[in-house]
């Protein structure tokens, strides 16, 4: 099969999804195509097999913004007529579907159309009224729509009044990729004390509640003397270092930016906190979990479909500071219970979200559409 896929290349798990899923086809004899305005951060070298096609914007001065999403369009149109693309593969609905969509138009008799939604694709930008129409247009027209989880399916019908099916294929994940020598590396630094070391990784927007870490971690390192570890960047960093300075836990908290790989730092850790407020799936959860790290979590949107309790992790009311804490000194207090979760945790995330799995889905799919 030919398989073109569209993303945004930047650090985030639509991207890290999309580049994952066009490797893991790549590497099962696919040729696949990588149509973006960059290349994929996780991308690395490319392999045989993978071809990328940068998508080039015009600077023309009557332009204030530059047509990205018509670009685009163009370029998916010309890679398909170059290269005979039988499915074009999109990521994020906005604008990668309407462009995908005005690509078809452009070939009168274009390939078969996959949309794969992720989160805030629908349930922030989707869902305003500025956008919402069009959003709706890109998922209708497709051929098949594809949602990482039943509550991001779910909050589709309900919030863009879509009323196709959507089929719901989850994250996934590579258990290969948490290397124990490395996470030994960065616990060894983060907890040079050997203190119990917890972690968060997100985008700091407010859906991640990153105060609401810091407050766990507050309640925590009061009765158990530990370290916390940040992972990544965005609005809320600067908000969230002057609370660790306030509340006078800043010598025990290192925000580390955005890291590669993830996953050294994740599974250095003895807790992963994702107290969300809106969560489609949370990867940097199920890669925690596949790192044998155990996850507490908010019961938010899709967490409660990949975090079971007492399967690796815990769910607890949005905004339940006190109840988290008091899971994760739970926790840290029964070291054979923590031994138990961190396995579990392990099993459920490469069984029920491993690559194979997965990818045997999507593959499945794309068969299935092209009648092959």
């Amino acid at each position: 099969m030919k398989i073109g896929v569209t993303c945004y290349p930047t650090v985030g798990g639509s991207g890290t999804v999309a580049t994952e899923l066009g490797l893991a086809i790549a590497k099962r004899g696919h040729e696949v195509h990588f149509i973006c305005y960059a290349m994929p951060y996780r991308l690395g070298r490319v392999p045989p097999g993978v071809t990328f096609h940068e998508v080039t914007v015009p600077a023309y001065p009557l332009f204030q913004y530059p047509p990205y999403s018509l670009a685009l369009a163009s370029q998916m149109a010309e890679a398909v007529r170059s290269h005979g693309i039988e499915l074009l593969h999109v990521h994020y609905a906005i604008p990668h579907a309407v462009s995908a969509h005005l690509a078809r138009e452009i070939l009168g008799n274009g390939p078969k159309l996959v949309v794969t939604l992720h989160g805030t694709d629908i349930t922030v930008v989707g869902a305003d009224p500025s956008f919402l129409p069009i959003v709706r247009l890109g998922i209708e027209r497709a051929d098949v729509v594809t949602a990482v989880s039943r509550s991001l399916a779910n909050q589709t019908h309900e919030l863009l009044g879509v009323k196709r099916e959507i089929e719901v294929i989850p994250n996934f994940v590579d258990p290969d990729r948490c290397d124990r020598d490395f996470a030994a590396a960065h616990r060894r630094r983060l907890s040079p004390d050997g203190a119990p070391l917890l972690v968060h990784a997100s985008n700091f927007r407010p859906v991640k509640r990153v105060m609401d870490v810091l407050e766990i971690f507050r309640r925590v390192h009061a009765r158990i003397p530990s370290h916390l570890a940040m992972v990544g960047d965005g609005p809320d960093r600067p908000p969230a270092e002057r609370f660790a300075r306030e509340a006078g836990i800043a010598d025990r908290v290192e925000f580390l930016g955005n890291v590669s790989p993830v996953e050294g730092v994740i599974g250095a850790g003895d807790v992963f906190l994702l107290p969300s407020s809106e969560e489609s799936f949370g990867l940097a959860a199920l890669e925690a979990m596949a790192c044998g790290v155990p996850v507490v979590a908010s019961n938010a949107g899709g967490i409660p479909e990949l975090v079971v309790d007492g399967e690796g992790g815990f769910t607890l009311p949005v905004g339940d500071t006190a109840a988290m804490s008091e899971r994760v000194v739970a926790l840290l207090s029964d070291p054979k219970e923590l031994a138990t979760q961190r396995e579990r945790a392990r099993l459920r995330a490469t069984g029920t979200f491993g690559t194979v799995r997965v990818v045997d889905q999507y593959e499945a799919l794309y068969r299935r559409l092209l009648g092959s």
